[in-house]
């Protein structure tokens, strides 16, 4: 190894070092956030503030997106690095992972916005909430239609040619580097926002659910037959849809009408609709005079 490429490996090794404890610490906010709610429904919010509900999220993000989004992230480090070397401008990564980040972080506003407005919309409808599950069921299939869709490929072709991307999108300085950040955020948004949405039927905290969504991005992105593999995905869940329509039992967090509560059982009635007869109260026995 030469003395020039010596520091490049050891700042690359660095980063994906990072990438990697940030990932697992996002993924035991995950599993500690599921085991505090104890699997119960609590709302497309889980009943969050604004801020616990976008700190939940951006963590959810740095635990999902950052193993898949490490390629991208490692090639920048390498070309800003090499750039460095040659005497040029040297821009941190953290700027370009941060506007990264950022996309993703307004997406969540989005999200809780709209998840907020849809639980005051299902209050204000009370047959809007019996329905909930064939709605999840809509969402699902439209996600495996988007899976399929022109769209999808156009963001995802420039997930899966980092150095492409890079050396077609590079922009100088650290502002050239957010907006770096910020269109490939796009572009990865544009490919796995669906995905995202799909936590919502299926239960946010729902930590199977999340490492699957993860597994799949990945794989789109990184596996030679990511584009098979994706496609796949859309017929299963375009399937899965259709299927939760028809049943909405089949859905994870489909709430089964309970049973009825003692108070509200309908007390057995005599034959003929007569009421027993008054049993006579004991007389205390006469005190002596």
């Amino acid at each position: 190894m030469s003395t020039s490429s010596y520091p490049l490996a050891r700042e690359r090794n660095l980063i994906l070092a990072a990438l990697i404890l940030l990932a697992a610490a996002g993924w035991g906010v995950m599993l500690w956030q599921a085991a505090a709610m104890g699997g119960m429904p609590m709302g497309l919010t889980m009943g969050m503030s604004a801020p616990l509900f976008l700190a939940t999220w951006i963590a959810m993000m740095v635990a999902m997106m950052f193993p898949t989004a490490a390629p991208m992230i490692l090639t920048f480090a390498r070309v800003s690095a090499g750039q460095r070397e040659r005497g040029q401008v040297f821009v941190p990564t953290w700027i370009f992972v941060g506007a990264y980040l950022l996309v993703w972080t307004l997406f969540g506003v989005v999200a809780y916005t709209l998840a907020i407005g849809a639980q005051a919309l299902a209050a204000a409808t009370p047959g809007l909430a019996p329905q909930a599950a064939r709605l999840g069921g809509v969402v699902l299939a439209l996600t495996g239609l988007y899976q399929l869709s022109p769209l999808k490929w156009a963001c995802l072709a420039r997930c899966r040619s980092p150095l492409s991307w890079v050396l077609h999108a590079w922009r100088d300085g650290r502002v050239g580097a957010f907006r770096m950040g910020l269109e490939h955020g796009a572009y990865c948004l544009g490919c796995c926002w669906l995905l995202f949405v799909l936590l919502f039927p299926l239960g946010v905290m729902n930590v199977g659910a999340m490492a699957a969504i993860t597994a799949l991005i990945f794989a789109e992105k990184s596996l030679p037959r990511g584009y098979r593999i994706g496609q796949v995905a859309g017929l299963v869940l375009l399937a899965y849809g259709l299927a939760v329509v028809v049943q909405p039992a089949l859905l994870p967090t489909a709430v089964s009408p309970g049973p009825s509560m003692p108070g509200d059982m309908a007390m057995p009635m005599p034959a003929d609709g007569a009421m027993p007869a008054a049993s006579p109260m004991p007389m205390p026995p006469a005190m002596p005079r």
